[in-house]
């Protein structure tokens, strides 16, 4: 878009650069994370190397995004994804994206149950640079972004009680799609189908799952929601009986 001014057509203003702080105890891997991001469009504000340094630096500073290891000192825990939680309740507005080197199926859902600006990736996935950056973006704006290996330990957990239990097996192969945080044009390519049948199907489970009102992408967000936390609800249940 452009702006008149005294009769001459001025470009509008960039859009603001995504602000990041990331956190994890090996150099080596923040530094890499650092430059790939300053690279693809990010500023990179922060750097931390244990959870009280980042919850420090993001209180202060604000940024748009965090990354941070699940896995963090002093006891190479859950320390990271405590602090993750803390972000979540006291600055619900800053996306998060947690990184583990395993899935861990409890852990991730819990936070990624919390609603939008959330993602859980495997490190593995930051070596596919396009899809890495693609998914920060969306969490910086709102979105999701879930690992395909959780969404397949997810789908295969036993179930019961299953809030999804009124979507056709098609539908929840496009719910899983979308936890991923593809698009539909990404879902119908993934699923060798049109564009208008993967909306078909978007329509059909969201309607199902009573997710009517607001706007589409609110929507998309609150239909992953629910199903993570049906599929937190299932594996809860699973191991208790």
């Amino acid at each position: 878009m452009q702006v008149e001014a005294d009769g001459v057509r001025e470009p509008a203003s960039p859009a603001p650069v995504p602000q990041v702080i990331i956190a994890d105890d090996d150099v080596l891997l923040r530094e890499g994370l650092a430059s790939l991001l300053t690279r693809s469009g990010f500023e990179v504000i922060g750097q931390a190397g244990d959870g009280a340094t980042l919850l420090h630096q993001v209180r202060a500073a604000h940024p748009d995004v965090v990354v941070v290891d699940i896995r963090m000192p002093p006891t190479k825990t859950t320390e990271g994804l405590g602090a993750a939680r803390l972000i979540r309740e006291e600055l619900p507005d800053i996306g998060i994206l947690v990184l583990s080197a395993h899935v861990e199926i409890e852990e991730a859902t819990e936070l990624l149950a919390s609603g939008g600006g959330i993602g859980y990736l495997l490190k593995t996935r930051v070596t596919d640079v396009a899809d890495f950056v693609d998914a920060l973006h969306r969490i910086a704006k709102g979105g999701s972004a879930v690992d395909p290996a959780l969404i397949e330990e997810l789908v295969s957990a036993p179930r019961r009680d299953d809030a999804l239990a009124s979507l056709t097996s098609r539908e929840r192969e496009v719910l899983a799609l979308m936890a991923e945080g593809r698009s539909n044009a990404g879902i119908a390519r993934r699923m060798w189908v049109t564009d208008s049948t993967v909306e078909k199907h978007v329509r059909s489970l969201l309607a199902k799952l009573k997710l009517t009102e607001t706007d589409d992408d609110h929507r998309r967000v609150r239909a992953v929601t629910t199903f993570l936390e049906a599929r937190k609800r299932s594996s809860s249940s699973a191991r208790t009986s």
